[in-house]
């Protein structure tokens, strides 16, 4: 969620199936065809990807993936269960190498720049990383940890300069900071999600990634946190946002770009008016889909045949 340690913590779970940890180049990334593969950083760019793979065993978890993430341009990432979207975002976290291709994250090509310098740019929101957390505490001392790279606050951390405030900051950016005294075991689950996003925003990061925000919300709650997350995506020196769900009904207002993966493939890439349509969101699920748009937000709906 955070910063170095949860990282690499999870990076390392991965050590043994086949699927290459980051945290070292690969032997042959520093080529110069990999900068000549990816072009030219105009400075606007967030990530890009150019035919990226991941392989586990004799699996292939993605394949050809060419993908380009501008600041600002918040970024949905959408398909089945399997289709590789959570894989696409650990990329972008720094936790895997690809396989195959080239990436460039916030101004480092993989295998030419030391990834551990990108980790406190990046925040991760994922249940995942609950389990580093202790939950006992109250949410004000776990999000000022965060912006030290800790998952346990030391002794005295609030009475450090400016982290209390921070700290703070980071909690009324999502509507939460009325929760920073309350223990994070007594929180809904809505109000735990606002804690994770709250940490992953008070180090200040360039690019927040959200893998399955909405995950156990009810319909109220959903509604409620897709709200602070409108005014977070709409903040015009905020983090650039790339977010994983199943469903278009969870993609808030301030979602530019879109991307359909199904099988590891990508099926389609662009603004999300254009990639959230019937045609290529029904092949990406592998079911006759109707996309609904109304005022920034959409709805999709399965074609049911009535016999005659």
């Amino acid at each position: 969620m955070s910063r170095a340690p949860e990282t690499r913590r999870l990076g390392r779970a991965g050590d043994d199936d086949g699927t290459e940890v980051a945290g070292a180049p690969g032997d042959g990334d520093a080529s110069t065809e990999v900068v000549s593969a990816l072009g030219d950083d105009d400075g606007t760019e967030v990530a890009r990807l150019r035919g990226v793979g991941v392989r586990r065993g004799g699996t292939h978890l993605l394949r050809d993936v060419d993908l380009d993430l501008v600041c600002g341009e918040h970024l949905a990432v959408l398909g089945p269960n399997g289709a590789g979207k959570t894989t696409l975002l650990r990329i972008l976290a720094t936790e895997l190498y690809p396989t195959s291709g080239q990436v460039r994250l916030l101004g480092t090509t993989f295998g030419r720049g030391d990834l551990r310098e990108l980790r406190p740019r990046i925040g991760l929101v994922s249940l995942a990383l609950d389990r580093l957390l202790d939950a006992r505490l109250p949410a004000l001392p776990l999000v000022a940890a965060a912006r030290i790279g800790a998952t346990w606050p030391p002794p005295r951390l609030l009475e450090r300069p400016g982290l209390r405030e921070a700290a703070m900051r980071a909690l009324a950016r999502v509507g939460a900071d009325h929760l920073a005294e309350r223990r994070v075991d007594t929180l809904s689950q809505g109000e735990r999600q606002r804690v994770r996003i709250a940490r992953s925003l008070v180090i200040d990061p360039a690019l927040v990634l959200l893998d399955e925000p909405f995950a156990g919300l009810d319909l109220g709650g959903r509604e409620s946190l897709l709200a602070d997350l409108d005014r977070l995506l709409d903040e015009p020196d905020g983090p650039t946002v790339a977010m994983v769900t199943h469903h278009l009904e969870e993609l808030p207002v301030g979602i530019r770009a879109a991307v359909l993966l199904r099988g590891g493939r990508v099926i389609t890439v662009g603004p999300a008016e254009v990639v959230l349509t019937d045609v290529p969101v029904s092949a990406a699920f592998g079911v006759d889909v109707r996309v609904r748009g109304h005022e920034g937000r959409f709805a999709a709906t399965v074609r049911r045949t009535v016999a005659g």
